[in-house]
């Protein structure tokens, strides 16, 4: 494949909106099919999450791409320096070649859609390395990328830990990696021989701030969703609430409320998904179990069932720093709520940690939102809302820090997998041969000009 992007690049809009057609038609066609087995994998998976936090995000990404990606591939002028006129300076992007895709089991057909689309958009050619942990979307995407794309334009690779290992060991020209922190490390490490430049789209504790003039109501409606969508396994799912003591209470009695007006009898509930695996139910189960029973609240009357790995929603008030639940990304719909005095102190504790992925604020005060987005940084932000950035095909997307490297969607990403080469076209007159040597009093003249 690699070889076929030196000797073929696919450089006309026409082919590469083609292969944009036929990613449309796979996930119109196979939508039923991919959504089943992801639930399949899941244990239990709501299609409808499936729709909305997947195929929906898909499909538009896709038509984002063919309504601008034209405009996009075109060489375009820059600005020049008067001084070098009437030359005058180009960008011009060109496909990188071979791309590699790891993609995560939390959302596998978005978090493999959406890289594909800005790859293709920017004409490159694609390897993606399927999660092992959804084995049964992973064979399923993979036979239905081989009905619409040549396997030396777009190929899929199953297998297990060792397979993903040796995957990012290869020579691509761009790797993309979604996933932990720690697995990125690795995939960072393994890429470094080859210079293999890479995007790592990461996790991290996504913290809220609830201003003293929000609409608690509100926030805990969006909080709530973002913290109950796919269980709460999502990289940029509200992790930990910073809010004032005084509304703790408040806060759980209307998240209590919210979850009964949402997922009413949530152990029969179609709309809510289960914990992927055993392994990662253990892993929340553990965390919540080693906190005091007083600073555990439930939001339903159901327990966590260890047989079908549903787990209903939690709220834990100040756990310990120490604590499993604020030492590590949760992953999974249990909520922390910490408390703080002042702004500075909320601000403080986000800027003690690693940057997050995404960032949360809910309240009306202009200059209180300002001084937060100021004085922090993080992946993304937004504003009396969550997780919806994400869909915004004209915003980037992606991690600082610990929470990743690099961005995507977009304008964003088809420049994330393009050379945006530069290009100098000198004029057939220029005054350039005035400064070669032997260098004479005009020469030191005009330097002493330019350089005062």
């Amino acid at each position: 494949m690699q070889e076929l992007s030196r000797t073929q690049p696919i450089l006309d809009w026409d082919t590469r909106a083609e292969l944009l057609d036929k990613l449309d038609a796979l996930l119109r066609d196979n939508q039923d099919t991919l959504a089943q087995s992801i639930s399949s994998d899941f244990g239990y998976r709501s299609t409808s999450e499936t729709q909305f936090a997947e195929l929906f995000p898909s499909f538009t990404g896709i038509t984002h791409a063919k309504k601008n990606g034209k405009s996009w591939m075109k060489t375009r002028r820059v600005a020049i320096s008067a001084l070098y006129l009437p030359a005058h300076n180009e960008i011009q992007p060109q496909p990188l070649g071979l791309i590699g895709i790891m993609v995560p089991w939390n959302y596998p057909l978005y978090l493999a859609i959406g890289p594909m689309i800005d790859a293709l958009t920017a004409g490159n050619r694609i390897m993606i390395k399927m999660s092992e942990a959804a084995p049964k979307f992973a064979q399923a995407f993979a036979e239905a990328i081989a009905q619409y794309f040549s396997s030396d334009m777009v190929s899929v690779v199953l297998g297990e830990v060792d397979i993903a290992t040796e995957f990012s060991k290869l020579p691509f020209d761009h790797l993309l990696y979604t996933g932990s922190t720690e697995v990125g490390k690795k995939v960072m490490a393994a890429a470094a021989p080859n210079l293999t430049p890479v995007t790592l789209e990461l996790g991290g504790k996504s913290p809220v701030i609830v201003l003293d003039d929000a609409n608690l109501e509100s926030a805990v409606n969006r909080v709530m969703m973002g913290k109950t969508i796919n269980a709460g396994q999502t990289c940029i799912a509200p992790d930990y609430v910073l809010i004032q003591r005084p509304l703790h209470q408040r806060f759980i009695e209307l998240a209590k409320e919210w979850m009964q007006a949402h997922y009413p009898d949530i152990a029969n509930n179609e709309d809510y998904s289960y914990i992927i695996n055993q392994q990662q139910f253990d892993r929340v189960q553990g965390y919540v179990e080693s906190l005091p029973a007083d600073s555990v609240h439930k939001t339903t009357d159901v327990d966590a069932n260890i047989e079908t790995r549903l787990m209903p929603p939690v709220i834990v008030t100040e756990p310990a720093l120490d604590s499993d639940v604020m030492q590590n990304e949760i992953f999974a719909p249990v909520l922390p709520l910490m408390h703080y005095d002042t702004l500075d102190d909320a601000i403080d504790f986000i800027n003690d940690r690693p940057r997050p992925l995404a960032l949360y604020v809910f309240g009306n005060d202009d200059r209180s939102i300002e001084q937060i987005r100021t004085h922090t940084v993080s992946g993304g932000v937004c504003i009396n809302e969550v997780i919806i950035h994400v869909a915004q095909h004209d915003l980037p997307f992606g991690g600082v820090g610990h929470s990743g490297m690099g961005s995507y969607h977009g304008k964003a990403g088809f420049e994330r997998l393009s050379h945006m080469k530069p290009v100098f076209v000198q004029s057939k007159l220029n005054g350039l041969n005035l400064f070669l040597p032997p260098y004479d009093k005009l020469f030191k003249r005009a330097m002493g000009m330019f350089l005062k």
